[in-house]
């Protein structure tokens, strides 16, 4: 029997989520000229691409996205998208869903590597059961789910267009 696939966020609701969290990264890092968004490959990266446009219509901040990509059978084998270095930056790593917090914090293990000058998360949709402990600081959708049901982001064109519970 296939599951039912119902919609937690439509396009209209998704712009309107990625909107409030772009006003909430520039609350955070009002006192910044730069930022850069790290997008875990490849839901993150699109969710963070989407943010830092919001961020460069808002904000007088220079906004920059490069992307990681985390191997999920073979995590520590991971590959930053960048020629720069992070050393002193203000960093916001960026996923679409957080589910286990295994990704999260694999990448964050990534990016650690540098001398940040502080981190945060942000995630699309937070689900509520992590097996590792990682908190997002900003969340689009926070939505409390059983270990049997999936999360599931649909994206076209380089922009979300629907979450589903499946």
């Amino acid at each position: 029997m296939k599951k039912k696939k119902v919609i937690i966020l439509d396009k209209d609701r998704i712009a309107h989520k990625l909107r409030r969290m772009a006003y909430e990264i520039w609350e955070h890092n009002s006192d910044e000229q730069q930022i850069t968004m790290v997008g875990i490959e490849s839901g993150g990266k699109v969710i963070a691409d989407n943010l830092a446009e919001i961020l460069r219509e808002i904000s007088p901040m220079n906004v920059e996205v490069i992307g990681v990509t985390i191997n999920k059978k073979n995590p520590l084998n991971h590959a930053l998208d960048m020629g720069n270095d992070l050393t002193g930056r203000s960093v916001i790593l960026v996923d679409d869903v957080a589910n286990s917090g295994k990704t999260i914090t694999y990448s964050l293990h990534a990016i650690l590597s540098y001398d940040l000058k502080k981190v945060m998360v942000a995630v699309l949709v937070d689900r509520k059961h992590k097996s590792f402990p990682i908190a997002s600081d900003i969340v689009g959708l926070s939505i409390a789910t059983t270990l049997q049901e999936h999360i599931e982001v649909e994206i076209e064109d380089g922009k979300v267009t629907s979450v589903f519970l499946q």
